[in-house]
Parts: structure tokens; C-alpha cells; sequence
């Protein structure tokens, strides 16, 4: 057997603390049973409980003083752009209303997901929703079955902007941390140890935190506290000075996600449900995600950081999150009266690499998302119908630069691609269900006729084309044998994720200052046929090679890294396996065919090289 271990991954700090455990997946193994006093399952539904997905953290109804609507921050936080010179996109409400956090509520993707989930296992959307939809969490209106018809408008802005500037670090530091955290964290029951999975801690009382000690700006007004009273319209006070709004432990809230719903079982030799009605510690949970653990087990987790001026906007070198999804920029947040112009002033664009998302939501059917751009009915439509344009602008820049490619034609005609990752985390990163990356190279005689392809993708029909030689950068996750058979579904790959309890293929291309050890004790190795691969990448390796044997009529060609955020498989699974079908509101149905309307989530191309010549054949598939 293999030994590994999972580490507490502590908020703020980059304390480890190990949690051995076994990992076989030997089918000789005796497959685990149910856990005493569950119930036996006879259909696919867990019967889980609330309990079941509990999370540490501000619990639902715990606020005195409700998050306020972005529309309350337009004020201050747009059209501000023209007094000081700064481009109109870099405004804070402008940027942030571009980015997929201001859509996590209206992501037609989620809500397909969310059906599954809910229908998989009992309550598994307290789970989702924390953090897709926190206002409504926070609010305590999350139910068993909650659809898109349940929520404000308000409620669907996703992450919006006091529910990250409410945000509390669990872990106290004297002198540094507002002293006003500290009696926040003693009403806080059980302590919140793990930076994940929607553990978050939100100011019961309108207190509002940033970066910056605006009290050094602004000295005409006291940094007193509470933002209730105004003299003139505007604030008598500043926002609480926070270093945590700095660090990517932050981002590492919702970015690092453990399934609570199961726990590793030394003896089964893999993960399995645990006692019904059992809130899980997360400690050896099953995870899903692991983007702030690959960022922290990273170089880029340095002093120094890394020389990546193409990410960092005013900064030459990056370390955290924030870095690069909320690069220095020259400006102001807002404007109050007073220009007070800053050379760090971070971007609230949040930028990741979705492109195709943002394509769908002013065509959704539902007016509650699709009213949001609607240039008639909201007054905000047409400033939000750019924000998303900009922001789909910004995921294509951040594709372009996250990787590097090269290709070199060697003896036999041997063509080598490789692959650098330059991002700070796997490459991809992020929700793993439906998003690939893949190589695409097409060879072509003398006289211009294609005779060699891998990687051929059509657009108008969807389909990648898995011929021997291609090579796709994903992440799978499925049952094993023993689960599938307690909820009644085939054992393997799974689109199941809420049920899932194995990483069946993980060769994603790791960061900079990779280490398996360390990947593989936050559950984060790459992963062959269901086991951990210490061979698919070196320590240190943040690359790839790919080694192509091109028959000798090729002379010339072209690589192409392609990245695609949802593929036609996962779109297929969450349309066929919807539990509501006939009704005119399946969010499986309606996502499929946005999707149809949209390009099919198109790929976009990260890079684009050719070999052997100076004359490139480009296939209308990608026009």
C-alpha cells in the first residue's frame, strides 16, 4: 500500500498538520459497506441530511445587519472613471459585474449541476449554494429544492461585493487583524480550521474590510467603524483595515472544495459515506477541487513570487491569487469627492477563463437571469451587457498568456510539442466536470493537403475526435465498484460529483515548485487508472512534452492549445440526466440549449504555432 497523507490546509497561515491515511484501490480489497444506521439505498438519492453537509463558519440567519445589494455600492464605486483619467472597465462595480463571480447565481451550468446534485443526495444544495448564492445562504432561504424562481434578483449577483468585504479571517493575529475580529471569532462554534469548501466567517454587523488603512488617504474622516451615518452623502467612517484581503487563503474559501459527505476509510482502501446525520471535520474528505492547495504548494507561494508581468498589471513579480485575478492597477475604487489616485489599486475584475458562460446569460429564458442585460427593463442591462463582453475579453488574455508552446520537428520526422504552465495552479484549474484542455496538430503535404490530424474538434456538431494520438489535459473523477453499487450506478468515470469518491485521471499540468509528495497529501496528485502517478511528472516539472510521429509526407503544420470550459460530454449528462424531465423549467434542457445557441462552447485558443515551414493551413472548424 501506498502511504499518504491529507493536510489541514490552516487559513491565513501555511501551518501544516498531517492526517495519515492508506490508498488502494485494489479490487482485491473488501469493498466498504454502508455505515451503521444508515439506510439502505435502494435508488440513486443518499439520504443525507443537513447535518450531512454542515460547514463551520457563519451559519443562515446568524446576520443582525443584512448584506447589502451591489446596487447600493453603484454610488460611489461607478462612473467615476472620467474624473481621474482611468479606463471606464477598471471602475470596481464595472469590473466586478463582468466577472464570473457576479454570475455565480445566474450560471446556467450550475443550476444544470444543482438539479443532479439535489436529486443525488438530500440537501447536497446547502453544500452548492453557500457559495454560489451566500446572500441567499446567509439568509437562511436555501431549501431542498431551491430553483432559480426562489431568489431575488439580488440574491442571484452571486458573490457580491460586501459578502467578500465582510469576510472575517478565522485565524487572529494580534496587532494585525482588526481588533473588532476577535469577538466576531468567539461567537464562532465550532472554530473554523480548513480554508475551504465555503467555511467562511461574514461580520454579523455591517463592518466592512479592505486591504488599504484608508485613513492615511482620507484624513478629513475618522476610521470610527460602522458605515451608518452620512455627512453630505458620504461616509463618516472607512472600512476596517484587513492584511487577510490580501491573501489567497481568502480566495482559498471557495476554491478549495472537499465533498464533507464522505470521509477516507483506511481499511475500505478509499473514501466512503460517512454515519448519516455526521457534519465531517473535511480533514480527509474527498476532493473535488484543489486550486488554492496547487497555488500554495507552489513557487509562486513566495516572498519573491514570479516574474509573470503579463498577469500582475503594476507588478512585475506575483505571488498570491489576488496577484492576477485582481492585478495593480493605476486608479481609485470610488470616487467620494476626493482623488485620491493609487499605483496598487487592485482590479475587481476576478478573472478566470471562462469565455463561454457570459454568451448565454442575456439569452437565458428565465427573465430573473436574462433580465439582469435586458437594455429595456433594467437600468443597468446595457452597462452590465459590457461588463460581460470586457470580461470575456480579459478570460481570453488570461488563456493567451497562461501557457507557452513549443514544437520542434526532430529525426523520422518526430514532432515534440511542449507545453509550459506559466498560471500559479494545475493547468486547468478549477471545476473539473466537462473542462479540458488538448493539443490539436494538423500536417500537411507539399502540396497542402491535410494527411495527419490529432486533436480535430467540430465546432458545428461539438465533437473532439479521440483518435490514438491525442492528447487532452483534464481531470476525471467516477465511483468505485462498492459505492456504485450502494446508489445504484455504474462504477468508473462519473459526472456524478457529488457522489464521487475517486479521482480516476488527474494529468493536469502542475506549477511551478511541484512536489508529488506534498501534491498527493492535499489530494492533489496526478492520478493514473485511480491511483496516484509519482512517474507522470517530475518534482519541479510545470511542463509537458508530447512526442508525435508524423508520417514523411508531412512538411509542414500547425499546434494549436486549445481550452474548452464545458465539453459536449458534460453538457449531454446534465441535459439526459436532469430528475425534472417534461418540465418547461429542467435546467438540464434549458442549459442544452443555450448551449446550441452559443457556439457549443467553443474553444478557445490558448496558442497557436506552426512547424516545418512558414505557410500555415488554418481549418475552418475553428473560424
Amino acid at each position: 500500500m501506498r502511504r499518504l497523507s491529507i493536510f489541514a490546509l490552516i487559513f491565513g497561515i501555511a501551518l501544516i498538520t498531517l492526517a495519515t491515511l492508506d490508498w488502494n484501490t485494489d479490487s482485491s480489497v473488501a469493498h466498504a459497506q454502508l455505515p451503521d444506521g444508515h439506510p439502505s439505498i435502494a435508488v440513486t438519492q443518499v439520504p443525507t441530511t443537513p447535518n450531512d453537509f454542515f460547514l463551520p463558519g457563519t451559519q443562515p440567519a446568524e446576520l443582525e445587519d443584512d448584506i447589502a445589494p451591489p446596487s447600493q455600492c453603484i454610488a460611489c464605486h461607478k462612473n467615476y472613471s472620467s474624473a481621474i483619467d482611468m479606463p471606464e472597465e477598471h471602475e470596481t462595480w464595472r469590473a466586478w459585474s463582468g466577472s464570473m463571480m457576479a454570475q455565480a447565481g445566474r450560471d446556467p451550468v450550475f443550476w444544470a449541476a444543482l438539479d443532479i446534485a439535489n436529486a443525488d443526495a438530500s440537501f447536497a444544495g446547502d453544500f452548492c449554494l453557500r457559495c454560489h448564492l451566500p446572500t441567499a445562504f446567509m439568509n437562511g432561504d436555501v431549501t431542498q429544492n431551491s430553483t432559480i424562481d426562489d431568489f431575488t434578483p439580488n440574491q442571484l449577483e452571486g458573490v457580491q461585493c460586501e459578502v467578500c468585504h465582510r469576510l472575517v479571517d478565522p485565524v487572529y493575529k494580534a496587532g494585525i487583524s482588526p481588533e473588532r475580529d476577535q469577538a466576531v471569532l468567539e461567537d464562532i462554534d465550532p472554530p473554523v480550521l480548513l480554508s475551504q469548501s465555503g467555511s467562511y466567517i461574514i461580520d454579523p454587523v455591517d463592518e466592512r474590510r479592505g486591504p488599504f488603512d484608508l485613513s492615511l488617504d482620507y484624513t478629513t474622516s475618522p476610521h470610527t467603524g460602522q458605515c451608518s451615518e452620512n455627512v453630505e452623502g458620504y461616509p463618516e467612517c472607512w472600512p476596517l483595515q484587513s492584511p487577510y484581503h490580501q491573501q489567497a487563503a481568502l480566495c482559498g474559501t471557495c476554491h478549495d472544495i472537499t465533498n464533507p459527505a464522505f470521509t477516507w476509510d483506511d481499511n475500505a482502501g478509499e473514501y466512503v459515506l460517512n454515519d448519516l446525520d455526521t457534519p465531517s471535520d473535511l480533514v480527509d474528505g474527498f476532493p473535488i477541487e484543489r486550486t488554492y492547495s496547487e497555488w500554495l504548494l507552489s513557487d509562486y507561494n513566495t516572498q519573491a513570487g514570479i516574474f509573470a508581468p503579463q498577469f500582475g498589471g503594476n507588478k512585475t513579480f506575483v505571488s498570491t491569487c489576488q496577484d492576477c485575478h485582481m492585478r495593480d492597477t493605476t486608479g481609485m475604487a470610488g470616487y467620494i469627492g476626493l482623488e485620491v489616485i493609487r499605483n496598487d489599486m487592485p482590479l475587481h475584475d476576478l478573472t478566470g477563463a471562462n469565455t463561454w458562460v457570459p454568451t448565454t446569460l442575456p439569452l437565458h429564458p428565465n427573465p430573473t437571469i436574462s433580465g439582469a442585460f435586458d437594455t429595456a427593463t433594467d437600468p443597468l442591462g446595457a452597462d452590465r451587457l459590457e461588463a460581460l463582453q470586457r470580461g470575456i475579453e480579459r478570460a481570453r488574455y488570461m488563456l493567451e498568456n497562461a501557457a507557452e508552446v513549443t514544437a520542434t520537428v526532430g529525426d523520422g520526422n518526430q514532432l515534440t510539442v511542449k507545453v509550459v504552465n506559466n498560471s500559479g495552479h494545475k493547468l486547468p484549474s478549477g471545476y473539473a466536470e466537462g473542462r479540458r484542455m488538448w493539443l490539436q496538430i494538423e500536417g500537411y503535404d507539399a502540396d497542402g493537403n491535410l494527411i495527419y490530424s490529432s486533436g480535430a474538434y467540430n465546432i458545428a456538431t461539438g465533437d473532439l475526435t479521440y483518435d490514438s494520438d491525442i492528447m487532452i489535459y483534464e481531470a476525471k473523477q467516477g465511483m468505485t465498484e462498492s459505492l456504485a453499487a450502494q446508489v445504484g450506478l455504474p462504477p468508473g468515470e462519473s459526472f456524478h460529483f457529488v457522489l464521487n469518491n475517486v479521482i480516476v485521471k488527474d494529468n493536469r499540468i502542475p506549477p511551478r515548485g511541484y512536489e508529488f509528495d506534498a501534491f498527493a497529501a492535499a489530494g492533489a496528485a496526478p492520478m493514473t487508472k485511480s491511483n496516484p502517478d509519482p512517474t507522470r511528472y517530475a518534482d519541479g516539472q510545470y511542463w509537458d512534452e508530447v512526442v508525435y510521429e508524423l508520417p514523411d509526407e508531412v512538411v509542414t503544420g500547425v499546434v494549436r492549445l486549445l481550452f474548452q470550459a464545458s465539453s459536449k460530454e458534460y453538457i449531454e449528462f446534465l441535459r439526459d440526466n436532469n430528475p425534472n424531465p417534461g418540465d418547461p423549467d429542467n435546467n438540464g434542457a434549458i442549459l442544452f440549449d443555450l448551449w446550441e445557441q452559443t457556439e457549443r462552447s467553443k474553444p478557445e485558443v490558448m496558442a497557436e504555432i506552426s512547424f516545418g515551414g512558414s505557410q500555415v493551413y488554418l481549418p475552418a472548424v475553428l473560424k
